[in-house]
């Protein structure tokens, strides 16, 4: 698994259905410069975990929003197949009325770039080509600044979903280092006392709990 962590984002141009739109050259490129990004995948449309992630990412669409954050889903699903479960209710095992934009990544080369592609292309004995297990991304979760650095990286399993607070807290603690210059410890809240990065203000900020 690559770590992306200090690097630029790979960048891609790709297929993307924002509510009722396709977006037919839908780019991560566009942001730049203008708003953080969260991007995330996720295996499958019309499974059991995913919905309950995409729709907690869209009910708290606005704290994100107000970090200046934007959200992209991103599975190895066909835009055909975004469209039909975004027009499906909830009731239903849809997910409709979420808005941010889910990108189709059928081609599998941007799931493969984040290196989050599960399963395994192989050649057998006989120059045909196999597969390993199913060519679908696991849950990986990219946080991306505004020049397009990756500063957070995380990827789950295929049954361990996410946690959205912990994604905002990240956030957070990424937009406090960039205007204060102190660094957040380990479960540090927005509005809590950082740290300077030196023994001094590690010290001070141990004597202050």
């Amino acid at each position: 698994m690559s770590v992306l962590i200090g690097k630029k984002a790979p960048t891609f141009t790709a297929k993307a259905v924002q509510g009722d739109n396709i977006i037919d050259s839908f780019s991560l490129e566009q942001y730049l410069g203008e708003k953080y990004v969260v991007l995330f995948f996720y295996p499958l449309d019309f499974t059991f975990v995913c919905p309950t992630e995409i729709t907690a990412f869209s009910d708290r669409y606005e704290e994100f929003s107000k970090l200046d954050c934007e959200i992209i889903g991103c599975s190895v699903d066909s835009k055909f197949s975004h469209l039909a479960w975004l027009n499906t209710p909830k009731n239903k095992g849809g997910i409709q009325g979420v808005t941010y934009p889910l990108v189709a990544d059928i081609n599998k080369t941007i799931s493969e770039a984040y290196d989050v592609l599960a399963g395994e292309e192989m050649i057998d004995e006989e120059g045909n080509i196999a597969v390993e297990g199913e060519l679908v991304a696991y849950r990986g979760l990219f946080l991306i600044d505004l020049d397009g650095k990756v500063r957070h990286q995380v990827v789950n399993d295929m049954p361990l979903g996410r946690s959205i607070a912990e994604c905002l807290r990240t956030i957070d603690a990424l937009q406090h280092f960039e205007e204060h210059g102190e660094v957040c410890p380990m479960d540090w809240q927005k509005g809590e006392e950082a740290m300077t990065a030196d023994h001094q203000g590690v010290s001070d900020y141990l004597g202050s709990k």
